[in-house]
């Protein structure tokens, strides 16, 4: 999928009047007609600002050409932060859910807007001075730390995911997937690797809600608290039951400079100025988080599955499907992630 241009993800008046009438009939009108502008689309859902000059809102809707049926879950987003909103775990509270498609091409799922600072770019983090980064870092895991002891069946998601095997499930769907996008000069490796894996999983200790893609990009900072902490999370699309062991190994395994070649620039999640993964787990545990016992295992199977996501740009690449940056470098950061995988897997 191409990653959408302004013009491409825009919102006719028609469609904007569709959604203004979604919003009154959950109970949020807007005061005047709806004006929309895009912040962000491409690899993931299309987040658009919708205001109607008084207040604001974020609205999420899959690319409106060229999805997967399975990706792009707004309806799952929209469950998972509407059960959070009675947690301390910060999130935007939910306006509306729209799954009828006819609408605007698309299912669509509106939030508040919720003032903060989306930290992408390495640029944008050494902005901030370091007692800043620090108390952003401690904010980062301490919520991740709250969403994990959350009880999900005490916030009506008892159904949201299963409660046991995620590892096993794990493996399974990017071994997978290793098989379809790797290119075959690495194909070999990923295998031995996820054979590997294959052979020491550990039993599963705990069950919680995991977010699945946890890392500073993924929030809104309030800069401007004190101390600075994180405003709300964002993108829940990869949500469900897991092992809340793995969620931490995956936010760490991001960590990695390699994550820059996904990305296609500098990000701020992989700049040096930040605590390593080592420091980052430790952090986590002392914050309340889960304990994080066979971490190494989950760590190695962390960085497997970036492999075969990063792959599964390249194939997408390689195949005319997909242009623009953090396409074009993504297959270089598979060797990378492989050999991270295989050091972890033999620890």
């Amino acid at each position: 999928m191409n990653a959408p241009t302004p013009q491409a993800a825009a919102l006719s008046r028609a469609e904007l009047d569709s959604i203004a009438a979604v919003m009154r009939r959950a109970g949020t009108g807007p005061r005047g007609p709806l004006t929309a502008s895009l912040i962000a689309g491409g690899k993931s859902n299309l987040t658009f600002r919708l205001t109607d000059g008084v207040s604001a809102w974020v609205m999420r809707t899959p690319p409106r050409v060229g999805r997967t049926p399975s990706a792009h879950d707004v309806a799952r987003e929209f469950r998972v932060t509407s059960a959070l909103a009675v947690t301390d775990v910060p999130v935007a509270r939910v306006v509306a859910l729209e799954e009828d498609e006819g609408l605007i091409g698309g299912p669509f799922a509106i939030a508040e807007w919720v003032a903060g600072r989306t930290i992408q770019a390495r640029a944008e983090l050494d902005e901030l001075n370091d007692a800043t980064v620090d108390a952003v870092a401690g904010s980062l895991v301490a919520v991740l730390a709250a969403l994990h002891a959350i009880d999900p069946m005490a916030v009506g998601l008892e159904r949201f995911g299963r409660f046991d095997a995620y590892a096993e499930r794990q493996l399974k769907r990017w071994a997978g997937q290793w098989e379809v996008v790797a290119r075959p000069e690495l194909q070999g490796r990923g295998r031995e690797v996820a054979r590997r894996l294959g052979e020491r999983i550990p039993p599963q200790r705990g069950a919680s809600i995991v977010h699945g893609d946890y890392r500073i990009d993924n929030t809104l900072i309030e800069l401007g608290a004190i101390p600075p902490r994180v405003a709300a999370v964002v993108d829940w699309e990869l949500s469900t039951i897991g092992d809340p062991v793995a969620d931490v190994a995956m936010m760490c395994a991001y960590r990695e400079p390699a994550f820059d070649l996904i990305v296609g620039s500098p990000s701020a999640w992989a700049s040096p100025r930040l605590p390593d993964a080592a420091a980052l787990a430790g952090r986590y545990e002392a914050a309340g988080g889960a304990r994080l016992d066979d971490f190494e295992f989950h760590l190695a199977l962390a960085y497997f599955k970036i492999a075969a996501i990063a792959a599964g740009i390249d194939y997408r690449l390689r195949a005319g499907a997909v242009s623009g940056d953090g396409f074009v470098t993504a297959g270089d950061s598979v060797p990378a992630y492989l050999d991270l995988a295989e050091h972890a897997s033999r620890a």
